[in-house]
């Protein structure tokens, strides 16, 4: 029987576990009870007591190690802390989330223990031939291939891509729900790090936002001449950055429209190649997503597929978008749209 180590850290306020972790442990869950595993909890935090009673009743037992070294992150003390669980839990398979703390130390972890380490999974289940064999799916070439991956050497660690699991829900009402914490003790290197605070854009100038409930993603076609022969890119960079400021939605952009800052044409002065979502961008996870100004085509489309409801606004009837690529298509101009949007949520 294997056992299966779930790695999570705390949020920046130190008081509960991300959202990533969390969902890492739904996973966990999940595949130690359908391969018959044991599952164990590792938590990482300066005070791991209040984080643990989030994941009441996912897991029988708790490894934790806490400390003020742990609050913030880094690679040597986050190395060290990992390392330090997995040697305490003697795992054959560990879960842990593709978030930037985990992802630059997981790998280096791995080699410590001797093991091996696959990134961006999406799902995780036990293999048809063999119920207590374990999968990991993963896509490949720009999300275009899926493949799932089965591997000998062990401990097997696994980076999970954030949105793939349901956040975990405790419910301290089941009698079980409290796990025995045990603390474990890492022993650090020589720190020579030190975190003195924060710098963060103020929140109208932070247009990339992962756990937002809609992706907005804009195309060339707001930088493009308009019914009256105009080109109105002041006005559609207002629109935009209104509807984000209103919904806290994300923004996303299509290659060709991040491009045309390089070709010297007329631009959204905030859009970065960060913000592209396609074939050679990112592919986002948001529960729903709205295209405006954009085409529609494949190499564009692969970024939404992980999209839950895909919505555009276009003024092309014929435009890509309507070919069964999104669940609704707005035939209307996206600048009187977005201004009505935007009236309405000022409301």
């Amino acid at each position: 029987m294997d056992s299966i180590l779930v790695l999570t850290h705390a949020d920046d306020s130190g008081s509960t576990l991300t959202k990533a972790s969390l969902e890492a442990v739904t996973a966990g869950r999940d595949l130690a009870a359908g391969i018959g595993a044991e599952l164990t909890i590792g938590i990482v935090a300066k005070h791991a007591t209040r984080p643990a009673e989030h994941v009441a009743g996912a897991a029988p037992r708790v490894l934790s190690v806490q400390g003020e070294e742990f609050a913030q992150t880094r690679f040597a003390s986050d190395a060290a802390a990992c390392e330090a669980l997995c040697r305490a839990a003697q795992p054959a398979v560990v879960l842990a989330p593709q978030s930037s703390r985990f992802a630059r130390v997981m790998a280096a972890v791995a080699h410590r223990v001797c093991g091996l380490i696959d990134t961006h999974i999406t799902a995780l289940g036990p293999q048809r031939d063999d119920a207590h064999s374990l999968g990991a799916t993963r896509w490949f070439y720009r999300q275009r291939i899926e493949a799932i991956i089965t591997r000998e050497k062990r401990p097997w660690f696994l980076l999970l891509d954030a949105g793939t699991h349901a956040p975990f829900v405790a419910d301290p009402s089941q009698p079980h729900a409290q796990p025995d914490e045990i603390a474990v003790t890492a022993i650090l290197p020589k720190l020579r790090t030190e975190v003195t605070g924060f710098r963060a854009p103020q929140l109208e100038a932070q247009t990339i936002r992962p756990d937002a409930k809609l992706l907005f993603v804009a195309g060339a076609g707001w930088t493009k001449k308009q019914p009256d022969g105009q080109i109105h890119t002041e006005e559609a960079g207002k629109l935009i950055l209104q509807f984000l400021s209103r919904s806290g939605a994300s923004l996303g952009s299509s290659k060709s429209l991040v491009d045309q800052g390089g070709e010297g044409n007329s631009v959204l002065p905030f859009l970065t190649h960060l913000n592209q979502v396609g074939q050679t961008g990112s592919t986002p996870r948001h529960p729903r997503g709205l295209a405006t100004c954009c085409h529609g085509e494949e190499p564009h489309v692969v970024g939404w597929r992980f999209i839950g409801e895909r919505r555009a606004v276009s003024l092309d009837p014929n435009c890509g978008w309507t070919r069964g690529k999104a669940d609704v298509v707005y035939i209307a101009d996206a600048f009187q749209v977005m201004a009505k949007v935007n009236e309405l949520l000022e409301k």
